[in-house]
């Protein structure tokens, strides 16, 4: 997204926000300016040396000057000329930044008043301005380094629940998110500037900033989840979620949204005559059952199926049933872990990973006409136990002390548990993103106890061993 210095003077708050969050924003006054600035390391914490390493420096670039800000000549860190190895500082030069010979600006010990806009303009051996690019850096106060013995898969959003009728509240649930995140942007439909629907950063901004597409029924949660109020037709459709990184990423995820009316046979099967498939649970937890329900099964058809398959085609038979000789036939393997009912369900047992995906129904109706309808669920695996480490560390004015949450299982919920209660957050603590890393800073004598985490999925829930802390101390 690009904006231009007059225009960012007279942005709303909210579009100020989108620039921050967007941490990369390049103006470029020159088709022949594709300067690029990368920040070296990400993500930037308090005490680390960064450096702004400039890409692509045109040989016609004879100098340049770097700015804390927006490019304002009382901003400027200081000018520096290629060609004769000379810097000249500006007003805003600490003492800390360094300008090398290819223009890359480097700021050492950063602290959080660091943080903000940088701005490298570049000009030609005539002193004529060339092009600005702006960079926003990111200083945070700690960064989360919360292991996991697994890795994590992409973000997904799941809509809860699956079905909303009009005038009900439904959930978009964030899987699977990152644990460096900078932020959220909401989209109704597209990533673009026009659609969006709320943006939030963890920790420089803490309240909801809404876009145009707010339609005053929305809910941003801290963990990125959007809630939806009172829908309504209108509000059918995709909507995207842009994931904002410490280390100047993002990651893109939708979601399609159905809306149906009160009396739909997607919401209510029983308010139907047609005939549709409901599996029962949708997401089935490995080695119990799950039901492929059959609803509005002709009495008068002339036989049906059971398949293992994609949406293209059938690719494994499970069961066939004829009417006219009432007769079963079960496919190889299948008659073990499997029951036909007489209105057409299947049901599932002993369920393994293998057993998720599509399974297809094929009717033969009396006029021997074939009808195919798809069900798909879900296997969550039960989670393993998750262990508690500790870190503690000294720093200015007191120790901290660093709690992790260590699990193999992905896309799980985390809550903390002190002296067998749910722990109570005091201003002293601090949570990473995805709950799996609490930090207490600085620590005292009531923090003294046992410690536990417990993750748990849909289908099932584990508690760590207890550890202990500060009775030692």
């Amino acid at each position: 997204m690009e904006f231009s210095v007059l225009l960012c003077k007279r942005c709303t708050l909210w579009e100020r926000l989108l620039l921050t969050a967007s941490i990369l924003t390049s103006w470029h006054l020159s088709s022949t300016a594709n300067v690029t600035i990368e920040l070296l390391p990400a993500p930037v914490a308090e005490g680390d040396n960064v450096l702004f390493q400039v890409h692509n420096l045109p040989d016609e670039i004879k100098a340049v000057a770097w700015f804390k800000g927006l490019g304002n000549k009382k901003q400027q860190i200081a000018l520096y000329v290629l060609d004769k190895n000379l810097s000249k500082p500006g007003p805003m030069h600490s003492g800390r930044e360094t300008i090398y010979h290819n223009g890359s600006l480097l700021l050492e010990k950063v602290t959080q008043k660091d943080a903000g806009f940088y701005t490298l303009r570049t000009y030609d051996r005539g002193g004529k301005f060339v092009s600005t690019i702006t960079m926003y850096l990111y200083v945070q106060a700690f960064v989360w380094k919360c292991g996991r013995l697994a890795t994590f898969g992409q973000p997904t959003i799941e809509s809860v629940p699956r079905c909303v009728a009009e005038g009900g509240n439904v959930v978009l649930l964030v899987h699977n998110p990152p644990e460096n995140i900078l932020g959220f942007v909401w989209f109704k439909g597209r990533a673009k500037f026009k659609n969006i629907v709320a943006t939030r950063l963890i920790q420089d901004m803490k309240a909801t900033v809404w876009g145009p597409a707010y339609s005053g029924r929305e809910t941003l949660h801290s963990d990125g989840s959007l809630l939806l109020n009172r829908v309504t037709q209108k509000d059918s459709g995709l909507y995207t979620l842009r994931i904002l990184r410490t280390d100047a990423r993002s990651e893109y995820t939708e979601v399609q949204l159905q809306v149906d009316t009160p009396h739909s046979q997607f919401c209510n099967p029983f308010a139907s005559s047609q005939l549709m498939i409901q599996p029962v649970p949708r997401d089935a937890a490995e080695g119990k059952d799950v039901v492929l329900q059959v609803y509005n099964l002709p009495e008068d058809l002339k036989a049906f199926s059971w398949h293992r398959a994609t949406y293209r085609a059938p690719t494994l038979n499970i069961v066939k049933y004829n009417r006219a000789t009432n007769s079963i036939s079960w496919g190889p393997e299948h008659r073990i872990r499997k029951t036909l009912y007489s209105n057409g369900s299947l049901i599932l047992r002993d369920l393994t990973e293998k057993d998720a995906g599509i399974y297809t129904l094929i009717v033969l109706d009396k006029n021997f006409k074939i009808e195919r309808l798809y069900g798909e669920f879900f296997i969550k695996k039960n989670v393993t136990q998750p262990i508690v480490q500790i870190t503690d560390t000294t720093v200015s004015g007191g120790t901290s002390v660093i709690f992790t949450c260590i699990s193999p299982d992905p896309d799980v919920s985390i809550r903390w548990i002190f002296n067998e209660k749910n722990l109570q957050l005091t201003e002293r603590m601090n949570l990473s993103p995805t709950k799996c890393g609490l930090k207490i800073d600085p620590v005292r004598s009531e923090d003294a106890g046992e410690y536990k985490c417990e993750v748990s999925n849909q289908v099932s829930s584990k508690t760590s061993p207890p550890v202990s802390w500060g009775h030692h101390k």
